[in-house]
């Protein structure tokens, strides 16, 4: 069984480490900035990322558990340039078409539906009780929260956030950057580096 190391254990990595537990895997420790007093999964400090040698960078399989789109796709790219690898995070109890094409480092989270046909780039959040319908294509690092409800062929661009409980019309293209408030129903194209909230959402900036 492979060892499992999660970066950034926190709120966020909470749920990412329940996943990977209840997926059947376990996590073997955690990397953080510093010793964590709140310990929910009983996990080994490694210490930060930075300072793992090379042979635990080959040794361990790793996830990132940082919400932040921009950190979190930092870190990626960081573990990734020294040869380390990544697992998924996909609940039991959520639904994914088998022609769902998966990126690498990616979390689904409990009560998510993703229909066929979807693309979902390196590590996208798609957090609990989201759906994403057919043919949709979501950009590397981008989250979609709880609750958000993606229709048809929607495209998202990288590094964007879509809030809980927004509904994105069928056809919307989102670009890169992007902020969708939480409750925000979506019903026009947004321009790269946008925030958009409301209903029917308007542009903030």
């Amino acid at each position: 069984m492979d060892s499992i190391v999660l970066i950034g254990y926190s709120g966020h990595g909470y749920v990412a480490a329940d996943i990977i537990k209840a997926s059947g895997l376990s996590v073997t420790g955690y990397c953080d900035s510093e010793i964590k007093v709140k310990n929910p999964f009983d996990l080994g400090y490694l210490g930060n990322e930075k300072n793992l040698t090379s042979e635990q960078f080959l040794l361990f399989k790793f996830f990132v558990g940082i919400g932040d789109n921009k950190i979190r796709k930092k870190v990626f790219e960081f573990i990734q340039s020294n040869g380390g690898n990544f697992i998924n995070a996909i609940h039991p109890k959520s639904v994914v078409a088998s022609s769902v094409h998966v990126g690498s480092m990616v979390m689904i989270a409990a009560g998510v539906c993703i229909n066929p046909l979807v693309q979902i780039g390196n590590g996208v959040i798609c957090n609990t009780i989201s759906s994403i319908d057919h043919e949709c294509i979501i950009g590397d690092f981008t989250h979609i929260a709880p609750g958000a409800v993606l229709c048809g062929n929607v495209e998202v661009g990288e590094n964007s956030f879509i809030g809980a409980g927004s509904v994105i019309r069928q056809g919307i293209k989102i670009g890169n950057n992007c902020i969708i408030g939480a409750g925000s129903v979506v019903v026009k194209d947004v321009k790269t580096g946008s925030v958009v909230m409301g209903n029917p959402s308007r542009l903030r900036s």
